[in-house]
């Protein structure tokens, strides 16, 4: 997922959108996670730059995909944060790959078929 870099800010409904989560997961994130501090106003809306969804979509990595308990996530996010970053990072670009193979592939299957004789 690439967001677009002209956009310095996020809603916290564009970033759960974006992560396929509710709001709600987000706010629980903050709480449980100190690597993750949105920027908020006088009214508590919460703004998250790129840093922090590239965090969120760490998180999202360790617990929902890697399936591990919060301390668990916690501490591997202290620990390795480059590592876990470089890991979702490589996954999106072959998921991303793979999109683009799955795309050739319909449009191969939609070309007329020519026989010359010569493939069986």
């Amino acid at each position: 997922m690439k967001l677009p870099s002209e956009k310095l800010y996020y809603s916290i409904g564009e970033v759960a959108d974006m992560l396929r989560v509710n709001a709600s997961l987000l706010r629980y994130w903050e709480k449980q996670f100190d690597a993750l501090k949105p920027r908020t106003n006088a009214k508590g809306t919460r703004f998250y730059t790129q840093a922090d969804i590239q965090t969120l979509r760490e998180i999202y990595h360790l617990t929902k995909e890697k399936e591990l308990s919060l301390a668990a996530a916690a501490k591997q996010l202290k620990l390795v944060q480059r590592d876990v970053s470089k890991e979702v990072e490589v996954l999106e670009r072959l998921q991303a790959i793979r999109n683009e193979l799955l795309d050739m592939k319909q449009a191969v299957s939609q070309l007329p078929y020519e026989s010359d004789g010569s493939n069986p």
